[in-house]
């Protein structure tokens, strides 16, 4: 959700949002390392296509993730909620 989405919900959607969307960084790192783990696999077979790609991606995801959680925190910290 971007900060204008967010500026939109009520208070009680906020505040279940930011239930909902805690990051847990070591689940993250160990995706993280697996995907990696895909790629290097995907390079020492020579398969520069889907497996190189989607751990790519999914990597993307995953470091998005707690930028997405920053946002969440300001309004809440902007609205006093926490």
């Amino acid at each position: 959700m971007n900060p204008e989405e967010l500026s939109q919900l009520s208070n009680e959607k906020l505040l279940e949002v930011a239930k909902n969307n805690k990051p847990s960084p070591i689940v993250d790192a160990f995706f993280i390392g697996f995907l990696v783990g895909i790629i290097i696999f995907g390079i020492a077979a020579n398969a520069w296509g889907f497996s190189f790609l989607l751990p790519l991606f999914l990597i993307y995801i995953l470091l998005k993730k707690p930028k997405r959680y920053e946002a969440l925190k300001k309004e809440l910290e902007k609205r006093n909620l926490q």
